[in-house]
């Protein structure tokens, strides 16, 4: 077995099915880098850059290229690797491998044994989505240790290619075809991807050049994985077709993440002007949604249900077109879906409305209203309660009587009330006597005619008195009960405004 200059040993290349070394350019990979890293900024002076390390030619290629011109960069570079236990001997060689050629190049070198099997065992899950979660947790970790705010990772362009070609079999939508970002924000560490624009023989020419060891990973030679099927069958068959497909997809990738980089940004304008937090959901305006172009609508939705959903899965194109569909809809005038992720989606007269289902179920409350002044903070409702006393004067009953029309404002008679008052959410059954009707009627009934969207129901309070009467739908009617009258000696008012001070009706 060959040695490397620095006493260590290198492992068997194993000539990659496709391309060969010889048909790269190992200076495209230093001219590359410094172009990359100077056009977007992967990174700045002073910076320390973590490079995730696994073995490999590619990112063994990465370290090197970077730690020779971190002079001229004006960078510090540190090393991390991790097992994921899935290949006994095969990740013992390429740990060995790893730290020796760090310790050749003086670079500062982590490793960590993440045991995926023990950890699937133990706690279940997707063999791929729990090695990619716990090495991406150690590698922020390291990140953070070593004081680098960047963590280069090794992806290039015939990774570039493969996953746009991927999605492309699997349907995508444009912001899919854009590929394997160039850089991503993961915590406090930004991913940045500096050979995204350098293909595979590229890297292999310079490792042979600079004699850089790697190991060669077995499994990719296996067509049983989908990315490797792409890479091995379909590609090169394409490529009798194409002679620069890899190219071409990468461009592909290029543009579309430039337009999606943009109708992001548009979203998010959208989200913060016309999408409101409310009761642990979001919602927004049925005719402001409607007035957005088709690829606004979608993205917003993705963004909505992605800022909401507590898993990490996204969702997928029909749901996100279902929901589309059913917020332009017209009929009928309430509506709603359950989605994955725990999630709901509603549209209540012009309303609409995405909550968390676990967040809907209602909880019952009852508060006292011991006094005749003070605010009270239904939380549940997102409303506040403002009552305050008022004594008669010659002209004051009058005058406060005749605002009893608004519809956020009612008056009672405080001697004619049973006490204690009482706050609380309807309830199967309930009636109430209103002023102008001869009779009684169910609050539910009251609700429908009055539009109060259907998710709003169990949580609005309604007013009641120590008799079990329902006084006052906040928002929506009055009983006829205590009407202030002439003899009136202290006059109660009630005024419910959202919590928190907006102006908004509480009954819209």
């Amino acid at each position: 077995m060959a040695s490397t200059d620095s006493g260590q040993p290198d492992c068997t290349r194993r000539e990659p099915l496709r391309p060969p070394a010889s048909a790269g350019d190992p200076d495209r990979v230093h001219r590359e880098l410094l172009r990359m890293g100077a056009d977007e900024r992967l990174w700045e002076p002073g910076d320390t850059v973590l490079v995730a390390v696994s073995g490999g030619p590619d990112s063994m290629a990465l370290l090197h290229a970077l730690h020779a011109a971190a002079p001229q960069l004006g960078v510090s570079v540190a090393a991390a690797h991790a097992d994921h236990g899935f290949r006994p001997q095969a990740s013992a060689r390429e740990a060995e491998t790893v730290r020796g050629f760090c310790a050749r190049l003086g670079v500062p070198c982590e490793t960590a044994e993440l045991d995926v099997p023990a950890h699937l065992a133990e706690h279940g899950g997707n063999k791929q989505a729990e090695a990619r979660r716990l090495r991406y947790r150690f590698l922020l970790e390291a990140a953070e240790r070593a004081g680098a705010p960047r963590i280069a990772l090794a992806h290039h362009a015939d990774d570039q290619a493969e996953t746009v070609l991927m999605r492309l079999l699997r349907g995508s939508s444009s912001a899919g075809l854009s590929g394997i970002p160039l850089r991503r924000q993961e915590g406090k560490a930004e991913l940045i991807r500096p050979l995204l624009r350098i293909h595979k023989p590229d890297l292999l020419a310079y490792c042979e050049r600079h004699g850089v060891p790697y190991e060669e990973d077995a499994s990719n030679r296996s067509a049983d994985y989908t990315r490797n099927a792409i890479r091995l069958e379909a590609m090169p068959y394409l490529e009798k077709f194409n002679g620069r497909l890899a190219e071409s997809l990468c461009r592909t990738a290029e543009s579309a993440s430039a337009e999606s980089d943009y109708l992001d940004a548009r979203t998010k304008e959208v989200f913060a002007s016309s999408v409101v937090s409310e009761r642990g959901g979001l919602t927004m305006s049925g005719a402001a949604f409607a007035a957005l172009h088709v690829a606004l609508q979608r993205r917003l939705i993705k963004l909505i249900l992605d800022y909401l959903a507590l898993e990490m899965a996204p969702s997928s194109f029909d749901e996100v077109e279902r929901i589309r569909v059913g917020a332009l809809s017209g009929t009928p005038a309430s509506w709603r879906v359950d989605l994955s992720r725990g999630l709901r989606f509603r549209r209540e007269y012009g309303r609409l409305a995405w909550t968390r289902r676990a967040d809907e179920e209602p909880l019952p409350y009852a508060v006292e209203i011991p006094e005749p002044d003070g605010v009270w903070t239904i939380a549940e409702a997102g409303l506040e309660i403002r009552f305050s006393a008022h004594r008669h004067t010659r002209d004051g009953t009058a005058r406060f009587a005749a605002s009893d029309a608004d519809a956020r404002t009612a008056f009672f008679d405080w001697d004619k009330l049973e006490l204690p008052l009482l706050l609380r959410p309807r309830r199967s059954g309930d009636r109430m006597r209103p002023l102008g009707l001869n009779g009684t009627k169910k609050v539910q009934d009251m609700f429908v005619d009055g539009k109060l969207p259907p998710s709003r129901r169990p949580f609005l309070p309604l007013l009641c008195d120590g008799g079990g009467r329902i006084l006052w739908i906040p928002g929506l009617r009055r009983s006829s009960h205590a009407l202030a009258d002439e003899g009136t000696r202290l006059l109660l008012r009630a005024e419910v405004r959202p919590a928190g001070g907006s102006s908004e009706p509480a009954g819209e």
